[in-house]
């Protein structure tokens, strides 16, 4: 199992995200569950990032929305950076 992290500036991301769209809280907590079981899951549709985000991955919330992340497997750890459209959070 994997620990999922989260940080001050994820919890502010989370709240403004969920204030626009509370209908994906549910699906949220599966991703976080299949996050702590397996990060690379082929449901969540993780990949590696590119450019000035080159050392984060992402995962899908929906096909528009996206979770930014850092995965440490060595220590089992899931640091949670950011959440929202596709577009703000690869131009965050």
């Amino acid at each position: 199992m994997f620990q999922v992290v989260f940080n001050a500036t994820f919890f502010k991301a989370e709240a403004k995200f969920f204030k626009k769209h509370p209908e994906l809280k549910t699906k949220f907590k599966k991703i976080f569950k299949q996050l702590e079981k397996d990060p690379f899951a082929q449901n969540l549709k993780t990949h590696k990032l590119k450019g000035k985000l080159k050392d984060y991955h992402a995962c899908s919330l929906e096909s528009q929305y996206r979770i930014i992340l850092t995965i440490v497997v060595v220590d089992k750890l899931v640091y949670l950076v950011n959440i929202g459209s596709h577009d703000d959070v690869y131009n965050h």
